[in-house]
Formats: structure tokens, sequence, C-alpha cells
């Protein structure tokens, strides 16, 4: 008989204090399905989450994140501005010293995108139909190394 359970999603590593990570929707794309998806995801594995909601600026992003001592900012975009938008949270989160931030995210975002943003700086990118146990176990061994 075949089992059903489905295999369970890797719980956030221990450490110090639980891994904060910010969802942010950013821009006028109101499809949050996706981030919600995500954010229940990484909540359930242990992370603490803090979702921004929607229509949100680069700036009110990398304000909360500083505010919310997050340890990753990870964002939702699927209107086709990431080559717009990661670079400008980029910019704002090295204008306020946020080198032990780590930023990432996923949306609709084409190969030869995601090359030039990850050389940018941006950490993983990850499409549409991403497991989410995928995402934690990324956060879980890329979080230690950014947080030093």
């Amino acid at each position: 008989m075949k089992s059903t359970t489905k295999p369970k999603t890797p719980p956030a590593k221990t450490s110090p204090r639980k891994f904060r990570v910010l969802v942010a929707k950013p821009g006028l794309d109101g499809h949050d399905r996706g981030a919600k998806v995500v954010a229940a995801a990484l909540r359930d594995s242990g992370f603490e989450v803090i979702y921004t909601g929607l229509h949100q600026t680069s700036e009110m992003i990398v304000n909360a994140a500083l505010q919310e001592d997050a340890d990753a900012i990870c964002v939702s975009i699927l209107s086709g501005a990431h080559m717009t938008l990661f670079p400008e949270i980029l910019d704002l989160m090295k204008k306020k010293k946020m080198k032990n931030v780590l930023l990432c995210g996923g949306g609709i975002i084409p190969p030869e995108d995601a090359t030039a943003l990850n050389k940018m700086g941006v950490g993983r990118l990850f499409g549409p139909g991403t497991d989410t146990r995928e995402i934690v176990t990324y956060l879980n061994e890329a979080l230690p190394k950014v947080r030093g």
C-alpha cells in the first residue's frame, strides 16, 4: 500500500534565535498567493516571518527589514520589474549597511536575468512551482553564512 503522507518540510535549524525572514511584494503586482504560501511554509518550519503585504516600495521593504532585524528579505515579483526592483533594494541595503541580510526571492524571472541578479549580489531566485522545502533548505544553509 502506497503512503499518501507528504514528506515533512525540514525544520529551521536551531540557532541563538530563530531566523527572521521578511516576505515582500513590491510594486503594483497584486498576485500574492505564492508569497503567502512561502510565508506560511517558512512559519511552519520554525522561521519568524514578517509579511509586508502588497504594493510595497523598495524603501518600505528595506526599512521594514531594518526595523524588524530581518536576516533575509525574500521578494516575490511577477510583474517583470525584477531587473529594476532587485538592484534598487540591493542599493538601499548597501546604503543602510545591511551586509548581513540576505536578499533572495522568486517569481517569473528568465534564467539570464537570474544570473545577472546573482552576479549583483542577489541570492537564489525561485520560480513558480518550487517546492517550499527547497526554499527552507536554502535559507537554512545560506542564513548562518550571512549572519556570520
